[in-house]
């Protein structure tokens, strides 16, 4: 899995006027906690390195230099503005190498499904994965095949095998379906009432 750091420096002051010039000054509010953190750190850091963490479909674990100290840590929330999707707030979670950790890892398909060549589309109902494991487990996205998949038919999160770490999304979730087409359904109907 990527990594990548993110530099900070830390507040003292969480009063709101304080949060208010932070992000004035093109800064983003900032906490971490977790293991090995006696208590929370509140730190702010330039929004720019924010870029490839968030508008990425990517994962990425983080490493936080907060003014000399390094924590290794993943994304755990973000928090955006209403209206200009400005990010407002960074919630980060430090996890040690030898425990695991939970996270949400992209889905990516592969291969190509017969009902797609039939005129069927592709639906994606599951974009992300939630699973359990060691950070070193963990990879960049989970591969899934549709190469087997028909008109009207989905491929479950039970179908997804993989090593090294757990999917805690339940069995029974759909990730993709191939979806009939309106015109095709008209076409499928006819063709059963003639057949």
């Amino acid at each position: 899995m990527k990594s990548l750091e993110i530099i900070g420096f830390k507040r003292a002051n969480l009063d709101k006027s304080e949060l208010t010039q932070i992000r004035e000054e093109g800064s983003v509010p900032c906490v971490v906690y977790g293991p090995g953190i006696k208590e929370q750190i509140h730190f702010h850091s330039p929004a720019i390195l924010f870029k490839e963490l968030i508008y990425t479909p990517e994962v990425h674990m983080v490493e936080l230099n907060i003014e000399g100290t390094k924590i290794k840590a993943i994304l755990r929330e973000a928090q955006y503005h209403p209206v200009s999707e400005t990010l407002l707030h960074a919630d980060f979670l430090a996890f040690s190498e030898d425990k695991a950790i939970k996270m949400d890892i992209p889905v990516e398909i592969k291969g190509s499904s017969p009902g797609i060549l039939k005129g069927g589309k592709l639906e994606l109902k599951a974009r992300t994965l939630s699973v359990k494991g060691l950070a070193k487990d963990l990879p960049d996205s989970i591969p899934v095949s549709i190469s087997h998949l028909e008109l009207g038919k989905s491929v479950k999160v039970a179908e997804v095998k993989v090593e090294g770490f757990e999917i805690l999304t339940s069995p029974n979730v759909s990730i993709a379906t191939i979806g009939i087409p309106r015109a095709l359904r008209g076409k499928k109907a006819t063709e059963e009432t003639e057949g």
